[in-house]
């Protein structure tokens, strides 16, 4: 999966508290409308845990929150950042394979996903997203996020494509700034 991957040292900026203030993007505020205690998490792309701490204070300590990267040194700054705030815990770092987040353990256990800002560096979406409605739960939502600056409108309407094509509904997104965004869904099973 690695195709034009965030380097590792950039994961300390994105993790940093001035991220909130220079980007206005406050986790709690983006995330609190979706997850709930008990929760299990997948935020595939953590980097070094902006969002991932928050998501790990959301699900509480009978959730889980299930970070997938591709680079060690990203989950190693997750790991020692989840252990200064006590929250290693509920956070579960995986490294990824180059082509699969190896999800097949969670078959249809994930109550919310989050991909912020991780799609446009991937090779192609449609394996990522077939990888991740397969570990979702029916009903369940992704949250898809991504930077304008960086994803123009074509890019994300072929992102959208994909996951349309691995069988996730969408529908429109909360407003995040300097962000194309959008709710992704696996339908329900209808008796």
């Amino acid at each position: 999966m690695a195709h034009r991957v965030c380097p590792w040292w950039l994961g300390r900026f994105l993790a940093s508290p001035i991220r909130r203030w220079l980007m206005d993007q406050a986790p709690e505020r983006i995330l609190a409308p979706y997850v709930r205690p008990g929760m299990t998490v997948l935020e595939p792309g953590p980097g070094m845990g902006f969002f991932t701490l928050v998501l790990a204070r959301l699900v509480g300590d009978s959730g889980r929150v299930v970070a997938v990267d591709v680079q060690q040194k990203m989950l190693d700054g997750l790991s020692r950042r989840a252990a200064k705030a006590g929250l290693a815990s509920r956070i579960q770092p995986r490294l990824a394979a180059p082509d699969s987040l190896e999800l097949a353990d969670l078959a249809n256990q994930v109550d919310f996903a989050l991909a912020f800002a991780v799609v446009h560096e991937l090779p192609e979406g449609h394996s990522f997203f077939s990888e991740v409605a397969r570990a979702m739960k029916p009903g369940t939502i992704l949250l898809l996020a991504e930077p304008s600056g960086h994803v123009k409108a074509e890019a994300f309407a072929a992102e959208l494509a994909a996951a349309k094509a691995a069988g996730l509904d969408v529908s429109a997104g909360p407003t995040i700034r300097r962000s194309q965004t959008t709710l992704l869904a696996k339908a329900a099973i209808s008796l």
